[in-house]
């Protein structure tokens, strides 16, 4: 074993590794790529696409780079979060997962869901796209949409609030 063998052997985090297995799992996600250094990790669950894939994957495959997450600027700058009384007793609809938010499922398609729609528990608000793989969202609760939060395109992250919705 070579000297660099033996450093990147050592440095070799089987907790950090067993850590993303279950993250991967608890999101449903079939890929995961991460790169720090000289290390290089690409994580894979569920049956491969391509049986011509390399040590990292399909040559031929592209993947476009998500752009970094950047907090919603209030939609009016000089009452910050005037509205949280307002906000009151609203439930919000929460990204599950990590991706890109979707409020259609063509581009050419109605939304799934608009402000004043009703909704239930099994209505899908949105889609989410994380790896080339589409997640209809439910609302997992009974109300009114009051407000959609993000835009079609948006990068979304774990638990970010989607949309509001009043109960009554």
């Amino acid at each position: 074993m070579s000297e660099k063998d033996k450093s990147v052997g050592d440095s070799f985090d089987l907790d950090r590794l067993k850590q993303l297995i279950r993250l991967m799992e608890k999101h449903d996600l079939t890929e995961v790529r991460l790169q720090g250094g000289d290390q290089k990790w690409v994580l894979r669950r569920g049956a491969q696409a391509s049986s011509a894939a390399g040590p990292w994957g399909p040559a031929a495959v592209a993947y476009p780079a998500m752009p970094p997450a950047t907090p919603a600027a209030p939609t009016n700058p000089s009452t910050p979060r005037a509205e949280t009384a307002a906000d009151a007793g609203l439930i919000e609809i929460k990204s599950p997962t990590v991706g890109t938010f979707y409020s259609r499922p063509q581009p050419s398609d109605p939304p799934f869901v608009k402000v004043g729609d009703r909704v239930s528990p099994d209505t899908v608000v949105c889609i989410i796209e994380a790896m080339k793989v589409f997640n209809q969202i439910p609302a997992e609760t009974s109300g009114t949409i009051v407000k959609q939060l993000v835009n079609d395109g948006d990068a979304v992250e774990f638990g970010q609030p989607l949309f509001q919705v009043n109960p009554g």
